[in-house]
């Protein structure tokens, strides 16, 4: 532990560049703790955190309400399997339950594992409930979706970069264009063995694409009306980080924006992954009504560690940390304000076009083409400014701090962001 203490910035990397996967690209600055909304490197440098993991760490880097039900769980009892019931994972699915307001929850570990488990899910429903003939089933998604990497994920991708020379894929879905009601009910339409809707809310890693206002609550009615699962991942976009306690809420009846009243799109299938553990510890979970879940009998799906008694415990104190900080209401507060600030900026500028999201989900687009190094150059300066953040799609900058964070800290960031761009002024 002494040499990883004294490790330097280029040393740290070295290793990861020699004995890693290069599976990612990441930002050249190596971390070494968090607190709140700061991250610190080995060097001592603090920065604010606009990533927040990819919305993994909507409750703040190392919460302590949090860290405390990791450690005290994990000095009772971490793993026993789903081979005998623990004293943990009832409170945790009863607390779920009824916090979103479903039946029943299928806890697994990660994103990504979620999505395969409610695409199960749905299959299996058309098969035993609605009656499509086995093997016939097919799914409907967006183009410019990303769900994850897995094998199934990326056979619905048309990200190249993920999907060359992975295949052969796998067949049953259906690509349409996103925020196109008109081409969602011609694929119900036209197909008559269409089983479910998977959509994101928010398009994340397609730069923070929001929807037209209307676009989820009208694809629900029509998965409706055409007997097909409405599913929803809310992975990135869910618990709190868009002002609301989910995306799909929308224009909801609740004044503390916590799923207390009655939300403006109810999916059928919910897809939550990320903050559920507030950046502790893997946790993940799709949840559905009996009608739904029931098709699932023992043997047909599961995970040694999905839901485990560390990852209920934490996962119930994320969540109550969430409604217990109001992180809902500061995130739609907070994220008007910032976009608010940042377009008298961008009204006048030559270097950024626009922004764009909802609640602390937000993207400004940089005025230069995808293949373009621009947006990295300006992530380059604004880590030197003190806040990191990560380009997607070549030419946007996403920005997601943690909700935790204070106005007096949110408007120093926006300074500093506008600091950095007058930098790239053409």
């Amino acid at each position: 532990m002494a040499v990883l203490e004294q490790m330097t910035s280029q040393q740290a990397i070295e290793l990861e560049n020699k004995y890693g996967a290069h599976n990612y690209h990441p930002l050249p600055v190596v971390l070494t703790r968090g607190e709140g909304v700061y991250v610190w490197d080995v060097n001592g440098k603090k920065y604010y955190d606009f990533l927040s993991a990819y919305s993994a760490v909507n409750q703040g880097h190392c919460h302590p309400k949090i860290v405390n039900a990791f450690i005290n769980q994990s000095q009772t009892l971490s793993l026993t399997s789903r081979a005998f019931y623990n004293d943990m994972l009832g409170k945790y699915e009863k607390f779920a339950c009824e916090f979103f307001g479903f039946d029943k929850v299928l806890p697994m570990n990660t994103g990504a594992e979620a999505v395969e488990t409610a695409l199960k899910l749905c299959r299996k429903w058309a098969y035993e409930v609605k009656g499509i003939e086995e093997n016939k089933a097919e799914i409907i998604v967006c183009e410019n979706n990303f769900h994850g990497r897995t094998t199934t994920i990326i056979s619905f991708s048309n990200d190249p970069v993920a999907r060359k020379n992975f295949g052969p894929f796998t067949s049953g879905f259906i690509k349409i264009e996103y925020n196109n009601l008109v081409a969602l009910e011609s694929a119900l339409k036209n197909n008559a063995n269409v089983a479910g809707f998977l959509v994101e809310p928010i398009q994340g890693e397609a730069g923070v694409y929001v929807p037209s206002d209307d676009y989820l609550a009208k694809a629900k009615a029509l998965c409706k009306q055409y007997n097909v699962l409405f599913i929803a991942d809310e992975v990135q976009t869910g618990i709190a980080r868009t002002g609301r306690l989910l995306a799909t809420c929308g224009n909801c009846t609740c004044e503390n924006k916590n799923c207390s009243g009655t939300p403006e799109v109810k999916p059928d299938i919910l897809i939550l992954g990320k903050a559920m553990s507030g950046g502790v510890y893997p946790v993940s979970a799709v949840l559905a009504n009996d009608a739904i879940m029931n098709v699932i009998k023992p043997g047909n799906h599961g995970s040694t560690f999905g839901g485990n008694p560390v990852a209920a415990a934490v996962a119930i104190a994320a969540l109550e940390v969430v409604r217990d900080e109001k992180l809902a209401e500061n995130a739609f507060y907070l994220g008007n304000l910032f976009r608010s600030e940042l377009q008298k900026y961008i009204d006048t500028s030559s270097i950024a076009n626009l922004v764009r999201g909802k609640g602390l989900l937000n993207a400004i687009v940089i005025n230069d083409h995808e293949d373009s190094d621009t947006a990295w150059n300006i992530c380059l300066a604004l880590r030197d400014n003190g806040l990191l953040a990560k380009p997607t799609h070549g030419n946007i900058i996403r920005f997601a701090p943690p909700l935790v964070m204070t106005e007096e800290q949110l408007l120093d960031c926006v300074s500093i962001i506008i600091k950095t761009l007058k930098q790239f002024e053409k």
